[in-house]
């Protein structure tokens, strides 16, 4: 008998398919051996040594698979392709004890017969230098996390912990914040001109120089003493080209490309993106062919794409759309130099399995990522789209105005992934000559001022880290979803946000850990983790040059941590109620309170004025005002003599609830997991439910009772009707209001 392990219970069906009777297929369920919980787990005077025990409910998993390794007569290793994957085989053939049969290690790239079967033909060993760098990872993110995060807790609250990497994203996040706040706009004016030539040819152009240079207009003086020359000039074409111009289809999917490609077109967190990327990788039923990975493997640095795949590609691209969508040469990208390029590009399996012949056997969001990721490869292997430009500059004394337009001749990779290209709409540029003489006939002053840069998205904060060299494919999900769950960042509007707390402990971490919690760092880290992969250095010694500093920095804070609390702590003018003392504004895990200074004599404490929010309600028990208060597990109401009265309710809309009959109103509530949600006030009688913010704004298309609020990259904010899918964007709003 043949054993093949791998790591999801899920490739089991797949794989079981491709392999026949020879075969027996067990799963790990992830690691089944990592450091211990309750201690360090790193021998630092011994070289580092690891302290690998069990995970806690794992121990009969192994033991199952002991008899099953004892039975067999050949035993193949599947983990996933990547450093985590090795580590895991490399522990299981560690952890097996005395058996007879020999053990090797398969990897494959995509979960196909083809694939896995070539896999198993050239199974090998492991390969020990990618065991030892994840080992470095590990063992780096254990010395961090169990020797900084006890010093956060002594210097703010307990409880609190940093992260090697994730500290860093979120100094990223802090920093930007910082730039938002510092932000002072800059007020500027444009100037567009309506120009006729004759009687029909009419021609919209924007000022782009004067006296030769680009226009400084910075005040609305400026603006109207520079209209009032402008007008006193006369005009003409000094220059009218048309050219062309080839725009080039961007690369197959990256891990980072395609995080932030979801989240721009499908409204995808970078976590969830990757949960679906996994059930694609691992296998769908597609009825005759049975159940295939449709994917290759969606955690990668590399845009290299195997010769196979892409003549397959070819074919295809030639068949459906014609040898004019076909590029004379096979289109290869350059991966950039610090990737690993373990593995290939994020493809579908096969170009011919296209996604609307399989839609019906995709879950919808199964459908819509794999259609990006089909789309996206097509697109990388087709022909560049086409388009003929106009230019036309229309000089008048020291004033140059330009008008340009481009057309689309020939769609190319367009007819597949439009990749959020929208074609210019506007009237076209009519034919004119050089020297043709222009009126002015209109003028069009514009106020702007200069905006902060934006916070981050999902998106934007993937491509961030990754320009930085901020951790790897396998990362990027892992580290957003960290700090949101240290409450570090929340995430308003699409956007993450530092609260109070993540700000606090990125500033302790950046003022007494500068050398380690930087982006310069950490990105060479990765490079030198990579080098241990590569083999060319010693997992031990690249440990050995990163903790000497660090031990020093570790001393120096413990020595300081009162001195670094104090700087915590913010004085108020408020007197403690119980004893007369000093208030000050501590921080918790649920951030800033109010707290007696004589503490631990007097353990008062209160939720700080800018915390609640006064609502226009009594308690129904002792008739005090109400508050709305924010808690652990989110937003509630309390009583404002708490704790005297301890009354607390859930935070209402004041819409009422639409179904049918029911009598209750649609409440705020906070999922086990920690996101916000509205039901029903009579659940678990009524269990109308939704994700987004009900407003009492009716619906003035259908008449609904209520919109809800959303957030989207294209719309901003706005309202949306779930019955007839009208939208009211702000400016409606607005307008209304007015």
């Amino acid at each position: 008998m043949k054993l093949l392990i791998v790591e999801s219970p899920t490739k089991t069906k797949t794989l079981k398919k491709f392999l026949g009777k020879g075969f027996e297929l067990a799963s790990t369920n992830g690691h089944i051996i990592d450091l211990p919980k309750s201690k360090l787990g790193v021998d630092i005077d011994n070289g580092f040594q690891p302290d690998f025990v069990t995970i806690k409910g794992k121990g009969k998993l192994l033991t199952e698979l002991k008899k099953l390794c004892r039975k067999a007569d050949e035993i193949y290793l599947a983990p996933d392709p990547d450093r985590e994957g090795e580590a895991i085989a490399y522990h299981i053939a560690n952890n097996l004890g005395k058996i007879k049969a020999k053990v090797s290690r398969v990897t494959f790239n995509e979960i196909t017969k083809k694939a896995v079967l070539d896999g198993i033909k050239n199974a090998g060993e492991i390969d020990i230098n990618l065991v030892y760098a994840q080992q470095a990872r590990r063992v780096l993110d254990r010395l961090v996390g169990y020797k900084v995060s006890p010093l956060l807790w002594k210097t703010i609250t307990y409880g609190l912990s940093a992260g090697r990497v994730q500290s860093v994203a979120l100094r990223v996040i802090c920093e930007r914040e910082e730039e938002i706040e510092k932000f002072v706009p800059e007020e500027y004016w444009t100037i567009d001109g309506e120009f006729l030539a004759g009687k029909t040819k009419k021609i919209l152009a924007r000022l782009i120089k004067l006296e030769g240079k680009k226009p400084v207009i910075d005040s609305e003086a400026k603006s109207k003493k520079t209209c009032r020359d402008i007008k006193k000039q006369t005009y003409e074409v000094s220059t009218y080209k048309i050219g062309s111009v080839n725009r080039q289809s961007s690369p197959p999917f990256i891990t980072s490309t395609l995080q932030q490609d979801a989240f721009a077109k499908l409204g995808f967190n970078n976590k969830k993106t990757m949960a679906v990327a996994q059930q694609l990788y691992e296998g769908v039923e597609l009825g005759n062919e049975g159940q295939i990975g449709l994917i290759t493997y969606m955690r990668t640095d590399s845009f290299r794409v195997a010769n196979e795949a892409r003549n397959e590609a070819r074919k295809f691209i030639a068949e459906a759309y014609g040898d004019d969508y076909l590029p004379e040469k096979p289109k290869a990208y350059r991966t950039k130099k610090s990737a690993q390029d373990a593995h290939e590009a994020i493809r579908p399996t096969s170009s011919y399995r296209d996604p609307k012949s399989i839609k019906s056997n995709l879950s919808r969001d199964q459908y819509r990522l794999y259609q990006l990721i089909w789309s996206r490869f097509m697109a990388s292997q087709m022909a560049n789209a086409k388009y003929s430009t106009t230019t036309i500059e229309l000089s008048g004394g020291k004033y140059i105005f330009r008008a340009s337009e481009q057309e689309l001749v020939f769609e190319g990779y367009l007819k597949v992934y439009a990749n959020g290209i929208d074609d210019d709409k506007k009237k076209k540029l009519p034919k004119l000559k050089v020297g043709q003489e222009m009126n002015l006939s209109e003028i069009f002053p514009e106020q702007h001022f200069t905006q902060p840069p934006p916070r981050f998205n999902s998106g934007s904060l993937v491509k961030e880290l990754e320009e930085d060299g901020i951790g790897r494919p396998s990362t990027y999900a892992q580290i957003i979803t960290t700090l949101t769950a240290r409450k570090y960042i929340t995430l308003e509007k699409r956007r993450f946000q530092p609260t109070d707390l993540g700000k606090v402990v990125n500033k302790i971490l950046v003022e007494n850990f500068a050398d380690i919690f930087n982006t310069a760092f950490t990105a060479e880290m990765e490079n030198e983790l990579d080098r241990i992969e590569e083999g060319s250095e010693e997992w031990v010694n690249v440990l050995n040059e990163f903790y000497s500093p660090f031990e020093e920095d570790l001393k120096r804070v413990e020595a300081n941590t009162k001195k670094i609390k104090k700087q915590t702590m913010e004085k108020t003018d408020e007197v403690c109620d119980k004893c007369g003392s000093a208030m000050v504004i501590k921080f918790g895990r649920n951030g800033r309170f109010l707290a007696c200074s004589a503490y631990p004599d007097c353990k008062n404490t209160k939720p700080l004025g800018d915390e609640v929010e006064k609502i226009d309600k009594k308690c129904p028990n002792c008739g005090s005002p109400m508050e709305i208060r924010q808690g652990r597990f989110g937003r509630f109401v309390a009583c404002s003599k708490y704790p005297d009265c301890k009354t607390t309710e859930s935070v209402s809309t004041g819409v009422k609830c639409p179904e049918d009959g029911c009598t209750g109103e649609i409440l705020e509530r906070t999922s086990r997991k920690g996101k916000i949600f509205f039901s029903c006030s009579r659940y678990p009688d009524c269990k109308f439910s939704l994700w987004s913010k009900p407003v009492n704004h009716p619906c003035p298309a259908c008449g609904k009772s209520f919109m809800v609020e959303k957030s989207t990259q294209a719309k901003g904010d706005h309202l949306y009707c779930q019955s007839c899918k009208h939208r009211v964007v702000e400016a409606e709003l607005e307008a209304a209001k007015s």
